[in-house]
């Protein structure tokens, strides 16, 4: 049980923009003979959750923009949003990336897209992810 914790927290951590490798700590589990239908499901719901907190700040931060500490500028905030709507919410599917991924769940809070439409295309992509991690390592 508490390498599943392990690994739910690594996962949780490494969606969110704190850098971390949860795929170590996948690979480390099935190595030690972990169920890997269980093993991928818990770093899939970990990491999904995680994105879930990038997509939440992504919600809320743009209440913040009128403060001095805040750290985009618009700019870059309009930037971000002319991309995300040239390539659309597909791009959600790319959200595992090690970079940029973190950018994009943060974005499409900020965007405003459809938490349900959000953690099936967040959790599509990550959860292919960590199928590949399997698959590279049997």
């Amino acid at each position: 049980m508490s390498s599943y914790l392990l690994l739910f927290g690594s996962a949780f951590l490494a969606a969110t923009i704190l850098p971390f490798y949860s795929e170590v700590v996948l690979y480390a589990l099935l190595r030690e003979g972990g169920d890997p239908v269980s093993l991928v499901a818990t770093a899939t719901l970990g990491n999904t959750l995680g994105a879930v907190v990038n997509w939440l700040l992504g919600r809320y931060l743009l209440h913040f923009r009128d403060r001095r500490w805040f750290y985009f500028s618009g700019a870059q905030i309009e930037k971000a949003q002319r991309w995300f709507q040239r390539y659309g919410f597909w791009c959600l599917l790319l959200a595992w990336m090690p970079v940029g991924g973190d950018a994009l769940t943060l974005i499409a809070g900020i965007m405003k897209v459809r938490l349900w439409l959000f953690l099936l295309l967040v959790g599509t992509g990550k959860a292919l992810r960590y199928i590949s991690v399997v698959y590279l390592a049997s």
